[in-house]
């Protein structure tokens, strides 16, 4: 699923490229440095483990910068945007805790900043944050009817965007996720299936419980409205039970004792303060209903467990931007909390 409706669009950016896309160029000091930004070269971009690479860094603002990775885990090169603290700087030997933000399906790594305040609301606090490509927002390494292989979304940022973050721009284990509509079933999904990867996991209208009535077919049919194999991501529903489970925040909701929970959702099918005038048969209401419906289960799934957590099941609101913006912005100061992102 995908937010149709957009609720301000920034002014194009100039850009301003800071290095070449030649294999271990090298990242300038420009960005974060005090006084004028002078190009100070350091050493080549480190590489991760499985050699994916950044290959180019842009600066597109005063302290944000889009990044090329070679993704071994992917077969291509694709994006990321990052936003750093007011202190931080190329050469620092500190760390710095990092927020993921991860968008819906058919958008891509511009999304947050598109969308929302996201820079105002970072550059209030000593926090890095990386707003990876998320391609459809099918956020799992694809199941390829058994075979595996490429892609592997979930190697990407769990390992690959992971490591270079914390090997070039300083990135510390203290780490939290929100993903907005599939972007927020891939930050449920991962914390569960990687326990202690993230202090805290905020879902906005994301699918929680993908193996509820009703859920595999919208799924499918979602994923093959995006041009999709949709059998090849996850498997073919019941025949490949086994795979959905292993992806599936409620059967993996054991998993997520000890990690900080949030997730929110509508349930009316109305729309919500901010949303356009659409009618009843809107996508982006009959859709919410479902996802409303779908946490619904995840939360009596975490009652159950007694296992803590904060959720705001708000009633009126479309499948859109102005109730994520409102739900962000509500559980922000959580999640630099539970990563001891200090005020700066």
């Amino acid at each position: 699923m995908t937010p149709s409706v957009r609720r301000r669009s920034h002014a194009l950016r100039r850009r301003r490229p800071l290095v070449s896309a030649a294999v271990g160029a090298a990242l300038v000091a420009g960005i974060g440095a005090t006084g004028t930004g002078s190009a100070q070269a350091l050493a080549g971009p480190v590489k991760a483990d499985d050699g994916a690479r950044i290959t180019a860094e842009s600066k597109v603002g005063t302290r944000e910068v889009d990044i090329t990775i070679a993704s071994p885990a992917l077969g291509k090169s694709v994006k990321a945007r990052i936003l750093l603290p007011k202190n931080w700087t190329r050469n620092s030997t500190a760390t710095w805790p990092i927020l993921y933000a991860f968008h819906g399906g058919q958008d891509n790594y511009t999304s947050w900043t598109r969308n929302t305040d996201i820079e105002a609301w970072a550059a209030q606090y000593n926090v890095i944050v990386v707003m990876p490509e998320g391609d459809n927002g099918s956020y799992t390494d694809w199941y390829n009817y058994g075979k595996g292989g490429t892609p592997k979304w979930e190697t990407f940022h769990t390992a690959e965007v992971r490591q270079l973050m914390e090997r070039n721009y300083h990135a510390g284990a203290l780490r939290a996720a929100i993903g907005n509509s599939s972007g927020g079933a891939g930050a449920m999904s991962y914390a569960a299936r990687h326990p202690g990867l993230f202090k805290y996991a905020a879902s906005l209208s994301g699918i929680l419980s993908m193996r509820s009535i009703g859920m595999p077919a919208m799924l499918m049919f979602t994923n093959a409205g995006n041009g999709q194999d949709p059998f090849a991501i996850w498997g073919i529903p019941w025949a490949d039970d086994a795979n959905w489970k292993a992806h599936d925040p409620y059967t993996l909701a054991p998993k997520l004792r000890g990690t900080g929970i949030f997730f929110s959702a509508g349930t009316t099918g109305r729309p919500g303060p901010g949303d356009p005038d659409v009618a009843p048969w809107d996508i982006g209401l009959l859709s919410e209903i479902a996802v409303g419906a779908n946490n619904k289960d995840f939360k009596k799934r975490l009652d159950e467990l007694k296992i803590p957590y904060t959720a705001h099941i708000y009633g009126d609101g479309r499948h859109n931007w102005p109730a994520w913006v409102r739900e962000s912005k509500s559980i922000w100061p959580t999640l630099m909390k539970s990563i001891g992102a200090n005020k700066a």
